[in-house]
């Protein structure tokens, strides 16, 4: 008998592949990213520290739109990066999660870029 691999284990232990070679820093600061069916969530994370330095997500009040498609990946990629300039960020480390560097995981970043983020 066949059985079909969990999508999310897959995804789990790729990103743990790449964690391995990647973390943020206080100056450079991981931009991770998180989409589920619903929504899209991004965080800048400094992992020396172990804290949340900025966070946004489609689940905020105020996000107006559904959350699970492009343009609100887009909506997300902008808020990270003004949020990130508000902090005096500029440069990070893209954190992908796991996914694919496609549809919404791409769109978020280059909003991002487009915004002031450097990576």
């Amino acid at each position: 008998m066949i059985t079909k691999q969990d999508k999310n284990q897959v995804r789990k232990k790729r990103h743990a592949r790449v964690r391995t070679k990647i973390s943020g820093t206080a100056e450079r600061p991981r931009l991770n990213v998180f989409r589920s069916n619903k929504n899209i969530y991004a965080q800048l994370i400094d992992d020396v520290a172990g804290v949340t330095i900025v966070s946004a997500s489609s689940k905020e009040t105020g996000f107006e739109g559904a959350g699970n498609n492009v343009e609100a990946a887009t909506k997300i990629g902008e808020t990270i990066a003004k949020r990130a300039a508000e902090k005096n960020i500029t440069a990070v480390v893209f954190d992908r999660g796991g996914y694919l560097y496609h549809g919404r995981v791409k769109a978020l970043a280059e909003a991002a870029r487009e915004n002031g983020l450097q990576f």
